[in-house]
């Protein structure tokens, strides 16, 4: 279908968008975790010791999250291909500067914080335009929008060890500047959805449909027509004020889901969550490295924790679509949260390429699942309405941990002298994550039966009739 034709739900140009937000994926998060690889040049080139180079992915994936709310403001202001396009400037930019860079302050700057910028005006516009474009199909979606991470990492991992050694590290990096300029592409493809388009093939919005989609990324865009028609049962002219404000302003509402026991459970789960994902990216090859694997292999692993990640994405993104596990969404998520948390704990006893193959391939199947379904179990808590604000406060979650867990790790790395520890902490860390967000579940579902109301006995439903009675009797009278 063509940007001149209306877009279906669940199809159609949507189809696009998903496209979109791979791409996206792999240009940021699959970037992000291929740093890992540059650590033995940066500590050979600038003799630098693990804490220090671990900096560098630290300050990319914090920027990238801590910046996330901003990624949201810039698209509901403007719209997601100015954020997007923005975005991937921003981040070519960065990369281009660190391929000629002498000094590892520098390269903080330039690698960590400008580049980590450009990937979160990019990430959380692409991942919550594919939430107004599918609801059926949401899961499923967000599986393979989300694979690009994986298979990202799957293709990456070889190519960019092979550039290093045709071409040093500073050639790398050049090549992987012209690679994110991609994003520019994927901004100017990403339609936003109009009222208008939605009509067309799905008949006329409810007022709650059409508010999901003018209160998310997706304000109007250059496309867009400058008023929405009105549209019938709808309370347009609320809504058309809201649609001109929101250009400009941010509503307080957006950011009403915050006070909800729910998402404050889930936020809490999210910071045990990312003070722990991100250490075997970051380790696993140099662990390898130590334990003897050769450099090949060492990134081969990265090349298959990053493919299972792709299975994953889609099959826990088409399972938990089925009518039989939709319902259980969240017990899906933390299991496998769960099952992370256990692959850490066991890492350090496999010492051999033969024995980390099976940790690369739990691993990263459980690493797709979970986040594959963190922007659907996110929307089934705060509902599609609170998406995209609601992303940028889940992703911005991530920043600190993200920030000094990889210090963490290496610094635990410098004084035992072993990667024992830092593997600990990170099966800990997630294990806890799964704890809160079950414990939080089930005070929710506790919750839940004790305000049923309880069903009236003969004698209850005797008194409230007479009641009733009294009360019509005595309205009757009055008037």
């Amino acid at each position: 279908m063509g940007p001149g034709k209306a877009a279906a739900l669940d199809g159609g140009w949507g189809w696009v968008i998903v496209g979109c937000c791979f791409m996206v994926t792999v240009c940021t998060r699959a970037v992000t975790r291929c740093v890992s690889i540059f650590f033995v040049e940066f500590q050979s080139h600038f003799g630098a010791d693990y804490s220090t180079t671990a900096w560098i992915h630290s300050l990319v994936d914090c920027t990238t999250m801590l910046c996330a709310p901003l990624g949201s403001l810039v698209g509901n202001r403007w719209s997601c291909r100015v954020s997007v396009m923005l975005g991937g400037l921003l981040s070519s930019c960065g990369l281009l500067l660190s391929s000629f860079t002498n000094s590892l302050e520098t390269l903080y700057f330039s690698m960590g914080i400008l580049t980590g910028l450009g990937f979160a005006l990019c990430y959380t516009p692409a991942i919550a335009m594919v939430g107004c474009y599918f609801h059926r199909r949401k899961a499923l979606a967000y599986g393979i929008a989300m694979s690009g991470s994986g298979i990202g990492t799957f293709v990456l991992a070889p190519v960019v060890q092979l550039l290093i050694e045709l071409y040093s590290w500073r050639g790398a990096l050049l090549v992987l500047s012209a690679f994110v300029g991609n994003l520019c592409v994927c901004g100017a493809l990403l339609r936003p959805i109009t009222a208008r388009e939605e009509e067309g093939e799905e008949g006329p919005l409810t007022g709650e449909e059409r508010l999901e989609c003018e209160d998310s990324v997706l304000s109007p865009g250059p496309s867009s027509p400058p008023s929405l028609p009105l549209l019938p049962g709808s309370p347009a002219p609320q809504l058309q004020r809201r649609w001109c404000f929101s250009s400009y302003f941010l509503s307080s509402q957006e950011f009403r889901f915050l006070l909800l026991p729910d998402f404050l459970g889930l936020a809490v789960s999210f910071l045990f969550l990312a003070s722990g994902c991100s250490l075997p990216f970051v380790y696993l090859v140099p662990y390898a490295l130590s334990v003897g694997v050769s450099h090949q292999h060492a990134a081969f692993l990265m090349s298959i924790l990053g493919v299972v990640d792709i299975v994953g994405n889609i099959t826990f993104g088409w399972l938990t679509d089925r009518k039989y596990l939709k319902p259980y969404r969240l017990a899906c998520y933390v299991f496998s949260v769960w099952m992370e948390g256990l692959c850490c704990l066991f890492t350090p006893l496999l010492r051999s390429f033969t024995l980390l193959v099976p940790f690369a391939v739990l691993y990263g199947y459980f690493d797709g699942a979970y986040v594959a379904l963190i922007p659907v179990v996110t929307s089934d808590v705060v509902g599609a309405p609170y998406l995209s604000s609601a992303l940028g406060v889940v992703y911005f979650l991530h920043a600190i941990p993200y920030l000094i867990s990889p210090p963490i790790g290496g610094w635990l790395v410098d004084i035992t002298g072993s990667y024992t520890a830092t593997f600990f902490l990170s099966g800990a860390t997630l294990l806890a994550s799964a704890v809160v967000l079950s414990a939080a579940n089930g005070i929710r579902r506790c919750r839940r039966v004790t305000s049923e109301p309880r069903p009236l006995s003969l004698s209850d439903q005797s008194d409230c009739f007479v009641s009733y009675r009294k009360e019509a009797v005595s309205g009757a009278t009055d008037s």
